[in-house]
């Protein structure tokens, strides 16, 4: 338990912040969740924090890992940092994943935490089971100077797509078909994007991304030696008190190249019918899952189409929430909305059966979700999308994009948006992309 807590001011907070990830990477596990100063998020973006080191890593026996979460958190009464990765639906229904996965993460992996760090404009909350002193200190003590490559390596990295845009397109007509023939509504459609012998400096990766790509649930994680990198602009599912608050992504479009521009692109974004299906139908099923863990009568949509602008892209979002049954452990919440509609689509087991048939690789992490349980039971976890997964060990990387396909989808125009989702992770890695023939 971290038994000793105190507040610093800072007095420059944004060297502080460098000092600190840089003191975090050289730990075993760390985890910084990072706003990005992005304010207008209904229920707010995530809070910053910095956990630290590792006090007790979870082990998972692979069988039914959310009951052994309920346990865990049970049991410590503590902060809990980790992620829930898609794969773990084979656990709530009865599927299976046998596509390879490149990067070898583990299904679920959650730790708890040595050192907290809680920021709050120029100042910081420390709780450690050491002197906060000492937690300052050792970040005092930190070399901030060090002048990391502009590159993430010394020579551009290829990326090999596991999808060309003829396979791409041709699946898509085939998704169309089974939407036609009323097996599906809408299904989430995505391609992986991967290199081998890469060396790169994750955090300083991380950074760059952040600047590229700033967002309100993005997340620099190390467990080991995998990383995760992720600019992501969706919330999966947070609680508060007894309120859980769901926000899905469904409808995106580009910048435009003036205030004007802008405007006008996100006015097309608003009416577009083919996204507002897609986004109607993302609701309908998030209600379901959420009414799975309400109280009776408290399920709520509080915005429909809620159009939010990114630096990179123009998102639509609807807001939902419920009241958590005071009979349902919030962990089974998190399991009866998990995996999150906007990543599968409609209805959920049918979309998943076709997932597993039509893409390539395992999603993995891609499309779970990272984020925090506090002691007291609430949590905030995002979707992870716009996201590099990156195992050191075997020097791998991947990354995944996808869109919603429904029966008005035109799939090259489907095509393009992934690989604007692309944009900003091919941007940081300067990277070229080897289509496959």
């Amino acid at each position: 338990m971290r038994n000793h807590s105190f507040r610093y001011k800072l007095d420059n907070p944004s060297q502080f912040r460098k000092k600190a990830l840089l003191w975090a990477s050289t730990f075993s596990h760390c985890s910084y969740f990072n706003h990005n100063n992005v304010k207008r998020y209904p229920y707010g973006p995530f809070e910053e924090i910095l956990a630290i080191g590792c006090q007790k890593q979870l082990h998972f026996d692979g069988k039914d890992d959310f009951v052994q979460l309920r346990e865990y958190h049970n049991s410590l009464n503590d902060w809990l940092i980790g992620y829930l990765g898609y794969d773990l639906k084979n656990q709530i229904e009865k599927l299976s994943s046998d596509h390879p996965d490149h990067v070898n993460f583990p299904v679920i992996h959650f730790y708890n935490p040595e050192h907290m760090l809680f920021f709050q404009n120029d100042s910081v909350y420390v709780e450690s089971h050491l002197s906060p002193d000492e937690v300052m200190a050792g970040i005092g003590a930190v070399d901030d100077q060090t002048n990391y490559e502009e590159a993430p390596g010394r020579e551009q990295i290829t990326i090999e797509a596991n999808t060309s845009r003829s396979k791409y397109i041709e699946t898509v007509n085939r998704l169309k078909k089974h939407i036609e023939e009323g097996d599906i509504y809408e299904i989430n459609y995505c391609m992986e994007f991967g290199a081998s012998q890469v060396r790169l400096d994750p955090l300083t990766i991380y950074q760059k991304l952040v600047e590229i790509s700033p967002t309100p649930f993005s997340v620099f994680h190390k467990f080991n030696d995998s990383y995760l990198i992720c600019a992501s602009p969706e919330r999966f599912l947070k609680k508060s008190g007894r309120k859980l608050i769901s926000q899905p992504i469904k409808g995106t479009a580009k910048r435009g190249v003036s205030p004007y521009e802008d405007e006008i692109i996100k006015q097309k974004l608003r009416t577009d019918e083919k996204e507002l299906a897609e986004n109607m139908m993302i609701v309908d099923l998030v209600r379901n899952d959420l009414a799975r863990s309400a109280k009776t009568g408290s399920v709520t949509v509080e915005e429909m189409f809620g159009i939010y602008t990114f630096r990179q892209l123009h998102q639509m979002i609807s807001t939902v929430t419920s009241e958590l049954n005071e009979k349902v452990h919030f962990v089974d919440a998190i399991k009866y909305a998990f995996p999150m509609g906007s990543m599968t689509g409609a209805p959920k087991i049918k979309v998943m059966q076709l997932i597993e048939q039509y893409e390539s690789a395992r999603r993995g992490l891609y499309s779970g979700a990272m984020g925090f349980i506090t002691p007291e039971g609430d949590f905030d976890f995002n979707v992870v999308i716009r996201s590099l997964l990156y195992n050191q060990r075997l020097e791998k990387l991947s990354f995944q994009v996808g869109s919603a396909i429904t029966y008005d989808a035109i799939a090259e125009l489907e095509y393009e948006e992934c690989l604007l989702k692309a944009k900003a992770i091919l941007q940081l890695l300067r990277a070229s992309i080897n289509e496959k023939p």
